[in-house]
């Protein structure tokens, strides 16, 4: 068997309730526009169009609470989301209970992005990768595995909140997703072969903003998930 010319890091996630065992991350898929109010903040018409999507990187993901300042922005916006965490492989999943089979878990997380950059690729009909998909781009928590957690944690009062320095910034209920998680596994099924180790997050309400050096961030999500913490710091000339 041919070995490789050197070795690389599998990304991965730790489980909330397991001190010897990880999540291998094999794609992150991220829906854009998920939330009415978020659509309409950004420009954009709220009606339910077909859901896009984008991806990060896997060595995007990260459980570490000191963030580094990117390079080349002077406009780093946070986005707080849910993230599912899929166990099961799948294609062209075509009920709600097949798509949930697929899902083993829930982490919370932040999309950050360079808003500044994503301006600019939009101007010029470019992708959004260098906006997106850059270094530490997505704070989580370890994940939480499904059948610890309530089955209907995400119901009409569970909220996602994001604070800056203790200020809320967002503050909406799941329930008002454009697109609910069964119907974007269903969606993203069509397109990819769902694998274990995939993770989909699933979109920002409103009130997302500008966050800098020295910036403390809190996201919660329901009384079932824990809180994602992280800090913006200057960053690091060593790779």
């Amino acid at each position: 068997m041919a070995q490789t010319v050197f070795s690389i890091r599998q990304a991965c996630l730790p489980l909330l309730s397991s001190a010897s065992e990880v999540f291998p991350i094999h794609r992150i898929y991220c829906i854009v526009r998920n939330y009415r109010e978020h659509a309409i903040e950004m420009g954009h018409d709220p009606e339910r169009e077909p859901p896009f999507f984008f991806q990060k990187p896997a060595d995007a993901a990260t459980t570490s609470r000191i963030i580094p300042f990117p390079p080349k922005t002077t406009n780093l916006h946070y986005e707080a989301e849910l993230v599912i965490a899929l166990g099961k492989k799948g294609r062209n999943i075509d009920t709600v209970e097949k798509a949930q089979d697929l899902i083993f878990g829930y982490s919370v997380g932040c999309d950050l992005t360079r808003r500044d950059l994503q301006a600019e690729a939009k101007r010029l009909s470019r992708p959004w990768c260098i906006a997106k998909g850059f270094d530490h781009s997505a704070p989580m928590t370890p994940i939480v595995r499904k059948e610890e957690i309530s089955t209907n944690f995400i119901s009409s009062d569970t909220k996602i909140r994001l604070w800056v320095n203790q200020e809320l910034k967002q503050n909406s209920p799941l329930s008002e997703m454009i697109w609910d998680i069964p119907e974007m596994i269903q969606y993203l099924s069509r397109y990819y072969t769902l694998q274990p180790g995939d993770l989909i997050m699933t979109g920002t309400p409103a009130g997302v903003g500008k966050i800098q050096v020295g910036d403390k961030v809190r996201i919660s999500c329901g009384a079932n998930l824990p809180e994602c913490h992280f800090a913006m710091v200057e960053p690091s000339e060593e790779l």
